[in-house]
């Protein structure tokens, strides 16, 4: 996380760096699933930045709906999936925010692997901004792989399930 410090004016000597105030930032920023905030007044300001690393991961699914639990017998940690937003099944977040798989908390999801979906059904909601935008299928099809977890931060232009 990189912070940029603004300083409070003190009588007694150099100026500190308000750190209660980056605190409530970088909780703010875990807790929204942004990657950076800044505020300010004047030519004071104050910017908190997360660097996010690293690639969507899904266990390997089975092209068919089955009741055997996905995964090896090795325990080995899944393979990264590196779907591109060119391909032809692929359903890309058309914004940033946080990602659900159902409409509300215990509730079930709107598709599962397996499932087929008409064009226009909601598959995920995103929430930004306090806003939850529904996404929806852009044709029909089958799911085959969904790559995000129920939760998860999203970004812009980042591949969210495949269709076949």
């Amino acid at each position: 996380m990189a912070a940029e410090l603004p300083l409070e004016e003190r009588e007694d000597g150099p100026r500190r760096a308000d750190f209660d105030l980056i605190r409530e930032l970088a909780a703010l920023l875990d807790e929204t699933g942004l990657s950076e905030i800044e505020i300010g007044e004047g030519p004071e300001r104050i910017r908190v930045a997360r660097t996010m690393t690293g690639s969507a991961i899904a266990a390997p699914v089975p092209l068919a709906p089955s009741a055997e639990p996905v995964g090896n017998d090795t325990g080995e940690a899944p393979q990264a999936v590196n779907i591109d937003s060119n391909h032809p099944g692929a359903v890309i977040s058309p914004l940033v925010g946080v990602a659900f798989h159902a409409p509300e908390p215990g509730a079930e999801p709107f598709v599962k692997i397996g499932d087929s979906v008409s064009e226009g059904q909601t598959l995920f909601i995103v929430e930004a901004m306090k806003t939850m935008n529904p996404i929806k299928a852009p044709r029909g099809g089958r799911i085959a792989r969904i790559l995000i977890e129920n939760g998860a931060p999203v970004e812009y232009g980042e591949v969210l399930l495949v269709l076949e």
